[in-house]
């Protein structure tokens, strides 16, 4: 660019709006699945984009009584209570339109002075996130970020809007690859469980062989099913198929924690598997923690192969995630290592499908929130034959190795960007030079 010139700019002197909402009169209990208006909090609020999960909605009248928060395209939001304060993403304009509650603010810059999107990863690098956290915790008991505050940051920004754009269209393009890899390996998914649950749930082509139908399979795959049902302690279910535990269909392990107070187990390349890394998952590829050599070998029995099946049975009871490499959980999870007859794609979906049981512990009543190794062994779902298992298997196994390379290729995707982010916003690396960088990445 022409103008190599940075700047300090104060918020309060070029945003348009700065100010958080409030819940609306009535609280949660006016709160809607779906309607006419999203309201954002602070669990929608995530530094690497806008999550839809727990998105509230709200009737017409109570977004009236919110209107001086009403959201719009563009908008920065930011957390500013509790221990999600600092967290920083643009709006998703799907949602539109939107308010915020008392726990998320509203940044809306003068597009003349500032990009927006350039804002956005200026304040979640590094330097300004600390700089946040380190303000947030300086009052009382609560951290918070006060509107005061907001208004008196300070940042450092190129004088030409044009290269803060050009920064922002950077990183943004990265963050619409990552996002487009996410969106794909959710609809494969939902490929995969369609195609579960119509075979091993609804057992539609057995039920269309019964009734004389076309099962509208190809020929060496309707063969496989039956043609009839019979009974068991589940119900009706396919001839010849078989009610098991989740006890048969592999070694049962559940995970534990090597001590904590030698660091040496702490810190190398063996992924340590929790309920947080677990969350909108189908392979973990990362976790928080990593253990080293010696943290693995102080529990050589809990290790886990690749393509093991892990299950959060306490505290969030129902989580389902397939390793991607030799890992380790702590005890809140137990792994089913596949036997040489279970499809370990099969036995994932077999684990979604009855996460309402592993919720109730099998009992069918509330939340147990604590499911032991012997109780989740016993849990019981139905098995189809070998055939039918293995063409299953080789039927979705492709879609499978996609979602894991998607994941695999965002990894990357993530690094680059994170590296690029503090230096881009810093003015420690000119654009040029990023472009350069991405181009010989093959980006």
């Amino acid at each position: 660019m022409a103008d190599d010139r940075w700047v300090t700019l104060r918020l309060g002197t070029i945003c348009t709006k700065i100010g958080s909402g409030a819940t609306p009169r009535g609280g949660s209990d006016v709160y809607l699945d779906n309607g006419p208006y999203a309201l954002v909090r602070s669990q929608n609020v995530h530094n690497d984009g806008f999550h839809y999960g727990g998105l509230a909605f709200i009737e017409e009248k109570h977004a009236a009584e919110l209107c001086n928060v009403e959201v719009k395209k563009d908008d920065v939001l930011l957390n500013i209570t509790g221990d999600s304060v600092a967290r920083c993403c643009q709006v998703d304009p799907s949602i539109l339109p939107a308010r915020v509650n008392q726990h998320v603010a509203i940044i809306r810059t003068d597009p003349d002075k500032l990009n927006t999107q350039f804002l956005r990863y200026l304040i979640i690098s590094p330097e300004m996130q600390a700089r946040l956290l380190s303000w947030a915790g300086s009052g009382g008991t609560r951290n918070a970020l006060t509107k005061g505050m907001i208004e008196s940051l300070e940042v450092l920004v190129p004088e030409n809007v044009a290269e803060q754009h050009a920064i922002a269209y950077i990183l943004g393009t990265l963050d619409d690859k990552i996002e487009l890899n996410r969106r794909m390996s959710e609809t494969l998914e939902l490929t995969a469980r369609a195609l579960f649950k119509s075979w091993f749930v609804n057992f539609d082509p057995v039920r269309a062989k019964a009734e004389g139908r076309d099962t509208g399979l190809p020929n060496p795959f309707t063969e496989l099913f039956p043609d009839r049902f019979e009974d068991s302690e589940l119900g009706e279910i396919p001839a010849e198929w078989r009610v098991v535990t989740v006890g048969e269909l592999g070694e049962i392990i559940c995970g534990k924690t090597p001590p904590t107070a030698d660091k040496e187990n702490y810190g190398g390349n063996i992924l340590f598997i929790t309920i947080p890394d677990m969350h909108n998952k189908v392979f973990i590829t990362q976790a928080e923690t990593r253990l080293t050599a010696k943290g693995a070998e102080t529990q050589p029995n809990k290790l886990l192969p690749k393509h093991s099946i892990c299950v959060s049975c306490i505290a969030t009871p129902g989580l389902v995630v397939i390793t991607s490499e030799p890992s380790h959980t702590n005890q809140q999870i137990n792994s089913i290592i596949c036997n040489s007859v279970t499809s370990p794609y099969w036995c994932y979906l077999a684990m979604t499908s009855i996460r309402q049981k592993i919720i109730t512990g099998g009992a069918g009543g509330s939340a147990t929130l604590n499911l032991n190794k012997a109780e989740f062994s016993k849990l019981q779902l139905v098995r189809p034959d070998n055939e039918t298992m293995q063409r299953f298997h080789n039927s979705v196994e492709p879609i499978f190795s996609r979602i894991r390379s998607n994941d695999l290729e965002n990894m990357a995707l993530s690094t680059i960007r994170d590296t690029l982010l503090p230096k881009l916003t810093s003015g420690k690396l000119r654009v040029k030079d990023a472009e350069r960088f991405i181009k010989e990445k093959g980006l």
